[in-house]
């Protein structure tokens, strides 16, 4: 709810309902939405209907961003190799729009948690020269984007998630 605040707040963006929508991979309904969010800790698992409605779904013209919460990443790489097993997971450089949009992030993305040690790190899946798919590896968006007292992060960080979460939003909505 706080990106939806910020969204309505800080830009033009068109925004609907009070609260986000849940949808799953292999609703119909999913094709109502332009921009799916997921995250995690554990094992993401797509059945055959709903790999065949999200693959369709995503050369559509959806987006899908995926935020790891710490654990998701294995079976994240496994089910997109089975939605795009020739469309590889890349890294984005640091010079992709999406890092200069409403807000600058020269360095790519701005490291929230710190589980690994590793730096944030942004990867993503082109289709048909397309960003379909992005996902936010080692550095918690979501968790930056709850309310202070859920993980308490401070207030600085917070910001830098809603910033660059913002900056996701816009890229998709406006390309």
């Amino acid at each position: 709810m706080n990106l939806l605040r910020a969204l309505r707040a800080r830009t033009q963006l068109p925004v609907g309902g009070e609260q986000e929508a849940v949808v799953e991979p292999g609703a119909a309904a999913l094709f109502q939405y332009p921009f799916v969010f997921a995250c995690g800790h554990g094992n993401m698992k797509f059945t055959p209907t709903e790999v065949a409605n999200l693959r369709r779904y995503l050369i559509s013209g959806g987006f899908l961003w995926v935020d790891d919460d710490f654990g998701i990443e294995p079976s994240f790489r496994r089910e997109m190799r089975k939605l795009f097993p020739d469309d590889p997971l890349v890294e984005l450089p640091f010079s992709h729009p999406i890092f200069h949009g409403l807000y600058e992030f020269p360095g790519g993305l701005p490291k929230i948690h710190e589980h690994d040690g590793g730096p944030a790190k942004a990867f993503g899946i082109v289709h048909d020269g397309r960003l379909v798919v992005f996902f936010s590896y080692d550095c918690d968006l979501g968790d930056g984007l709850e309310d202070e007292d859920v993980h308490h992060d401070p207030p600085e960080k917070r910001e830098a998630a809603l910033r660059m979460a913002m900056n996701i939003v816009h890229y998709v909505l406006t390309r």
